[in-house]
């Protein structure tokens, strides 16, 4: 999609859709909304929908780093225990060892 050709009310309708969409456990959709529209929250002359799309991105921004941070702890976690949790750890993994 060609954001040039979107208007500014468009844009934050679906800056919204994908904020809203992150609470659905997909954080690459804030990561998304975050990159996407930086530009034209934080980089373009004031419109009358900016504020509304800046608070939308900080939360997009936060809620994506607030994933990462889970999801590295989990991995970090998991690859160290993962032996020491015998068959659960066993189950959890995608290859089962021999």
């Amino acid at each position: 999609m060609n954001l040039k050709k979107v208007s500014d009310k468009e844009k934050l309708d679906i800056c919204r859709k994908y904020y809203l969409g992150g609470f659905a456990f997909l954080p690459f959709l804030w990561l998304v909304n975050f990159v996407w529209f930086y530009k034209h929250a934080f980089k373009r002359s004031e419109f009358p929908e900016q504020a509304q799309m800046k608070k939308y991105l900080v939360h997009s921004g936060i809620g994506c780093l607030i994933w990462m941070v889970i999801l590295v702890i989990w991995n970090i976690v998991f690859q160290v225990n993962r032996v020491s949790w015998d068959a659960v750890g066993d189950h959890l993994t995608f290859i089962l060892p021999r």
